[in-house]
């Protein structure tokens, strides 16, 4: 392997220069700078993390928390925050939250404290006061995306706001007559999302003097399936049908979608249907949505963090009864599957 020691005679400089370069600790000008980094890439010198780890105290490595890997949303936080990790030179270590109360216990006494990571981050998952108490302990960093975590810096949508603004076009658009899919109670976990939405959807109604009616609502499981069936629930009822329709999450929009399709309905011209999310498909199915923007939302948790670390005394001091979430932005893309309702 090759050692610091050739780097540093093919640069011209000592072994301490070579040091500083490559880890961007200490000052090095512009010139030497550059001069390592070719000597490194031209040798094929990696820092070793081993050796970095013992000179600067860190391990260049962070935590990351989730309940599902396997779910749109949570990949695309983890890519954003991957991307912005790398970009810094930072690894990242996951690590999979399930509901076995045995098994979440072994990664907050066990895995985390093996002095492994330099902070942590908790993507949408819902920690109990045990466990938030256990990450305190720790002595690191920690931020959460989602929230609200009372004792922990947080990242988060107001996801109210969310479903209030999404229910506020179709109203702007002419339309009454608005159903709402949006969760059953198995999947109202981890901070309600989908309670919250259907609130944003009810507030959004009553300000235009609008009562929710219960026949307007039908519960799905966050899936395109899910939305799917829901639709046509709520489009093949007898009766008044629905004029629009704002699903809890883009996935179940885009089955609600495909189900006013097989039913015969033209979209948007019979029927209007927003999403809520910024789901990858949804340019592909034109679908009117409010973007949550997840890559960034991953991206800038990773860059709060790193800050953080890099930079501690520059760090918004913490009270005893924690911090306010910080809001994330979002956004309404109006696409093709709204319009001005004509009657």
């Amino acid at each position: 392997m090759v050692s610091i020691d050739e780097v540093a005679r093919l640069a011209g400089v000592s072994t301490a220069t070579v040091s500083r370069a490559l880890s961007g600790r200490g000052h090095v000008s512009g010139p030497t700078r550059a001069r390592v980094e070719s000597a490194a890439k031209t040798l094929g010198y990696v820092v070793s993390s081993s050796a970095s780890s013992l000179a600067s105290g860190r391990n260049r490595n962070i935590g990351v928390l989730v309940p599902f890997l396997d779910r749109w949303f949570f990949s695309m936080v983890l890519s954003g925050t991957a991307a912005a990790l790398m970009r810094r030179g930072y690894d990242i270590t996951l690590y999979t939250l399930t509901a076995d109360r045995e098994q979440r216990r072994t990664v907050f006494e066990t895995f985390l404290r093996r002095q492994r990571v330099d902070g942590v981050l908790a993507i949408s998952i819902e920690l109990d006061e045990g466990e938030t108490v256990r990450l305190r302990e720790l002595g690191l960093p920690v931020i959460a995306i989602g929230g609200p975590h009372p004792l922990l810096r947080t990242l988060a949508v107001d996801d109210v706001e969310l479903a209030r603004l999404a229910t506020a076009h179709l109203l702007g658009l002419g339309h009454r007559e608005i159903a709402h899919i949006g969760a059953s109670p198995e999947f109202d976990v981890d901070f309600h999302i989908p309670t919250h939405r259907r609130q944003g959807f009810e507030l959004s109604l009553a300000d235009a003097g609008i009562p929710a009616r219960p026949e307007l609502f039908e519960p799905a499981d966050f899936t395109i399936e899910g939305g799917f069936r829901a639709a046509k629930q709520l489009l093949g009822r007898p009766g008044a049908r629905p004029t629009a329709i704002v699903a809890a999450s883009d996935e179940m929009a885009i089955g609600a979608l495909l189900a006013a399709r097989e039913l015969g309905y033209r979209v948007p011209e019979d029927l209007s249907v927003v999403g809520i999310d910024g789901h990858e498909l949804g340019e592909f199915f034109r679908l009117t949505t409010v973007d949550q923007f997840p890559l960034a939302q991953g991206e800038r948790a990773a860059d709060a963090i790193l800050d953080e670390i890099e930079a501690p005394d520059a760090a918004a001091p913490r009270t005893a009864q924690g911090e306010q979430p910080t809001h994330l932005p979002f956004e309404l893309i109006v696409r093709g599957t709204t319009a001005r309702l004509e009657r």
